[in-house]
């Protein structure tokens, strides 16, 4: 997921706009993340959730863990409900991004639900979609 979010800014940049890379924090032990064998943490600042509200937009790099998000990015959405009671995020743009270990992973399903979270929030979902023509990649 970092990687497609480095790439989403350089974009993002690209056509003229401000980015700003996150990362959304670790809700795993230490001892928990060693044992698994998980990568280390970059250096990108972690996001606190009434942050969003600082933002035009929001593009969410999200990885499925069995068809759905992550434990760490339902936590951060799960606490937005201040957000959503003052409509901090209404109108703001948001899409997704997703980054599974196979091909049949889940990709959509994990979409499909955080844009219910978005939708909860009164945001302007916009999909990446794919190219024309050509289904196997994404734009």
């Amino acid at each position: 997921v970092h990687t497609l979010a480095q790439e989403l800014v350089k974009g993002i940049e690209a056509a003229g706009a401000e980015a700003k890379l996150f990362q959304i924090a670790e809700t795993l032990p230490e001892e928990v993340l060693k044992a698994m064998g998980a990568p280390p943490k970059s250096d990108v600042p972690v996001i606190d959730p009434k942050d969003l509200a600082n933002f035009d937009g929001l593009a969410l790099g999200i990885p499925t863990r069995f068809g759905t998000m992550a434990a760490q990015v339902k936590t951060l959405l799960d606490a937005t409900g201040g957000l959503w009671q003052s409509g901090a995020l209404r109108g703001k743009g948001f899409t997704t991004f997703v980054s599974t270990g196979t091909i049949a992973g889940g990709q959509e399903t994990t979409q499909l639900t955080t844009y219910t979270w978005a939708a909860h929030q009164g945001m302007v979902i916009v999909p990446l979609g794919y190219p024309q023509g050509d289904t196997r990649r994404v734009v």
